[in-house]
């Protein structure tokens, strides 16, 4: 029997069958690997990776109004409001980037999100048809998230810990330096994971009864939650 990575190559290929459009959310809280694992999933599929996170960090460096308004409301553990974040994901999803489907990231977070979004792509005849929920216990979390390192250019992540990079501080394929969120610390992840029980977890309910929702055990090695996912993209 092939081994996985051979599966893997020979899909990326085209020698497996023709490549499937993923239409997909990545749900879990903050730390849980959703972007790690986003990234290797990219790759492998050739999707698109839509991280709110990612992109609201971003506006909040510019020197405007707006970048300083999302920057205050980052800091403090908070969410921006749904009408910007919508518009966002909405121009994102036009892009040429995202034409043979995407991974969308840190959206939806509560509901009225969720069914903005639905409306959106029902509209586009182009449903979602898959959400992976990461499944970790909160008290794993504020471990991986007060050691993590980032290589913002890229996404690459390190941990103190679990992954540290060859090079204290610094990018192992770059070289260049790695960061730490501002808010990557256990005060302001205890209110953001009290906002993602509050506000978030209820699209477990409302996926798992659209039945599309399959949820992945995140506590795992990284290979094997890769491994577990993209079990998932294949069916």
């Amino acid at each position: 029997m092939a081994t996985f990575y051979e599966a893997v190559r020979r899909f990326v290929t085209g020698e497996a069958e023709e490549k499937r459009s993923i239409r997909s959310v990545l749900l879990g809280p903050p730390g849980a690997g959703k972007g790690t694992q986003a990234l290797n999933l990219k790759d492998q599929f050739g999707v698109c990776h839509l991280s709110t996170g990612d992109m609201l960090r971003e506006i909040a460096k510019q020197d405007s109004p707006l970048g300083q308004r999302v920057a205050r409301t980052l800091k403090a553990g908070e969410l921006v409001t749904d009408s910007l974040v919508i518009e966002i994901i909405e121009a994102n999803l036009q892009s040429d980037e995202c034409r043979l489907g995407f991974m969308l990231d840190g959206f939806p977070r509560n509901l009225t999100q969720a069914a903005k979004l639905d409306e959106y792509l029902e509209k586009q005849d182009e449903p979602l048809n898959n959400v992976v929920e990461f499944k970790v216990q909160d008290d794993v979390l504020v471990g991986r998230i007060s050691g993590r390192m980032i290589h913002q250019p890229s996404g690459r992540t390190y941990h103190e810990e679990f992954a540290p990079p060859k090079e204290h501080m610094k990018d192992d394929v770059t070289g260049e330096p790695l960061m730490k969120r501002p808010d990557d610390n256990p005060t302001v992840l205890q209110r953001r994971l009290d906002i993602y029980h509050e506000q978030t977890a209820p699209l477990i309910g409302y996926y798992s009864e659209k039945g599309i929702l399959r949820s992945i055990d995140a506590m795992q090695k990284p290979n094997k939650v890769f491994g577990d996912i993209y079990n998932h993209f294949k069916q």
